[in-house]
């Protein structure tokens, strides 16, 4: 079973996230299930909705307190302690972010400008949709054809493709982010191996 809890605040499409991964799931042939959490939902407080996806049917609406990766759509609440509580180890937290950021025993955190590309694409930075495209991208739970399938279904017309190309700016942005990441750690790992041989 892959958990996921998204965070965000009231208004900024959280539950919707976590409905459109879930469908992306079930496009890829897999079961999964979305809920939202049971607090105020009142615009501008912090809000969170949880995704569970599996090879079996999921009947638990249990808050997923042990997620194998975490979305956040607002920065700010990084403050808050309940986003990285019970992080697997080794899972992936993905925020709305302009610039790079870390934090402490996270090592798989990655940001990318959700917000911005979506007001660029829609007119309007709702970082959610754009962040299914990135986590496609940095998860590999989910294809970028079956965030595609359920961006177009639950959208239409012009805001509809507006979305996916959100989602594909997001998708290019994580793969492209990685793959510098990794030219950059090659030379290191290549030198740390060879240092390991010469010892020996």
């Amino acid at each position: 079973m892959y958990r996921i809890r998204v965070h965000g605040r009231g208004g900024q499409g959280v539950v919707t996230a976590a409905e459109l991964i879930a469908w992306a799931a079930i496009y890829d042939g897999r079961y999964a299930l979305a809920f939202p959490s049971f607090g105020s939902e009142r615009t501008g407080a912090p809000v969170e909705a949880y995704c569970s996806i599996g090879d079996a049917p999921i009947r638990s609406r249990e808050p997923v307190e042990a997620p194998d990766a975490v979305l956040v759509l607002d920065a700010t609440l990084l403050n808050r302690p309940r986003i990285f509580t019970g992080l697997r180890p080794g899972g992936l937290v993905l925020v709305d972010s302009t610039a790079p950021l870390a934090v402490p025993g996270v090592p798989q955190l990655r940001t990318v400008p959700a917000a911005r590309i979506a007001l660029a694409r829609t007119g309007r930075a709702m970082a959610n949709v754009p962040m299914l495209g990135a986590f496609a991208a940095a998860s590999g739970i989910v294809s970028l054809e079956a965030v595609h399938t359920a961006v177009g279904k639950r959208f239409s017309g012009p805001v509809s493709q507006a979305n996916r190309d959100a989602v594909d700016e997001a998708y290019t942005y994580l793969t492209e982010a990685a793959r510098e990441a990794d030219e950059v750690d090659a030379p290191n790992a290549t030198t740390a191996s060879r240092e390991v041989h010469h010892v020996a």
